[in-house]
């Protein structure tokens, strides 16, 4: 079998005209291990496996038949998780690893959640958030402020996946982490990091209005030189306020992200994206939020501008989410699935739990215009049939 598995992994990477090297990187994991893989001398574990898959643009059934799916895995591991933060407060035990090679682990795992491999974070979680935590009761020095952040990363991280995989109970508890962590230094960038992650507590149950005096507090707290994290609150309000209606305030949020995103190159800050890029992705997300009136303008940045390599891939998958339930309110299935199948190709795990993008599909099976056959495979994978 791990012959068949490598050549199978083999054979998609030709066809995507990518190098070993190529997919090495491309999945965060060495070169002598994709080597090994393709040769059949290692079969590469679920996590590795979705890792590759998605550095291929696949579902990782299509490279492994007994492949049992990232959902299975990913709930079997959210109570070791909840275990992992149920006595954050107390000092237990001392950390397992020196303070560099856990930097290393939660920046890995940090990537991994902009790549959307959640899989591969939960695998690891438990353990990170045991040391980060370890290491943040141990610091009393100039080092705190370090240890603080790696607290902080790391329940981000092990957010991402609880999130999105619907634990919004366990999801608030890991920001509760955050803000306690937080509350250690009075780091503004620190503290702003975890209000926007916060904001995700308000997304969930709709709790709009509270969600933005929330985030606009946060803003009232963070210096203005902090363009990229201003930035991103200021994004995040938009997408708030745009969801509970309010068209005006989520232009004005929206306008103050332009203006900040001038000032920087887009990149990644303190974990979270923006610039000029991310500013556009937002863009479609307050129109599509705001609901089908503002359709029209979701479609104007479609049609002129596409997401590069720059923006992670969560995040670009997201646009053609997005883009997709814009099409779809406009008429435009056939469009709507295609921008579903892109952003699939970018980040199936991401696509797969995602509640708009099976809510499209089923719409788009009851319209009946697209391929048939391609679509009902697709609403199959998704778990909308």
């Amino acid at each position: 079998m791990a012959d068949y598995i490598g050549q199978r992994i083999a054979a998609r990477r030709r066809s995507r005209r990518k190098t070993q090297a190529d997919l090495a990187r491309e999945s965060h994991v060495s070169l002598a291990m994709v080597k090994g893989i393709e040769r059949g001398a290692r079969r590469p574990s679920p996590a590795l496996l979705e890792a590759l898959a998605s550095a291929l643009g696949a579902d990782a059934s299509r490279l492994d038949p007994a492949y049992a799916g990232t959902h299975r895995r990913v709930h079997a591991a959210l109570p070791r998780i909840s275990e992992a933060i149920a006595g954050y407060e107390i000092a237990l035990d001392r950390p397992s690893r020196p303070a560099a090679e856990l930097r290393s682990a939660v920046a890995e795992a940090m990537g991994w959640r902009l790549d959307a491999q959640y899989g591969r974070i939960v695998a690891t979680a438990p353990a990170l958030l045991t040391d980060s935590l370890a290491h943040l009761h141990a610091e009393s020095g100039p080092g705190r402020t370090e240890a603080v952040r790696l607290v902080v990363d790391t329940a981000r991280a092990a957010d991402a996946a609880a999130y999105k995989f619907g634990a919004h109970d366990l999801s608030a508890r890991l920001i509760d982490v955050m803000r306690w962590a937080a509350a250690q230094t009075g780091e503004p960038d620190v503290v702003a990091t975890t209000a926007y992650v916060q904001a995700e507590t308000f997304l969930a149950v709709h709790a709009y209005r509270a969600g933005r005096v929330a985030l606009e507090r946060a803003l009232d707290g963070t210096p203005g030189q902090a363009a990229a994290v201003r930035g991103a609150l200021h994004m995040r309000t938009a997408v708030v306020a745009a969801r509970g209606g309010d068209a005006a305030a989520a232009a004005t949020h929206l306008g103050e992200a332009a203006q900040l995103a001038n000032r920087v190159v887009e990149g990644v800050y303190r974990g979270t994206a923006f610039g000029p890029s991310s500013v556009r992705i937002h863009e479609v997300a307050v129109a599509v939020s705001l609901g089908r009136d503002h359709t029209g303008r979701a479609l104007d940045v479609a049609r002129e501008w596409k997401p590069g390599d720059d923006i992670p891939v969560e995040r670009r998958s997201g646009f053609y989410i997005e883009v997709g339930r814009a099409q779809l309110w406009a008429g435009f299935p056939d469009a709507a699935f295609e921008s579903l199948r892109v952003a699939r190709r970018l980040a199936p795990q991401h696509v797969r739990e995602h509640p708009w993008a099976r809510e499209d599909i089923e719409t788009m099976r009851r319209i009946k215009r697209a391929d048939a056959e391609a679509l009902t495979s697709f609403a199959a994978w998704i778990g909308a049939v």
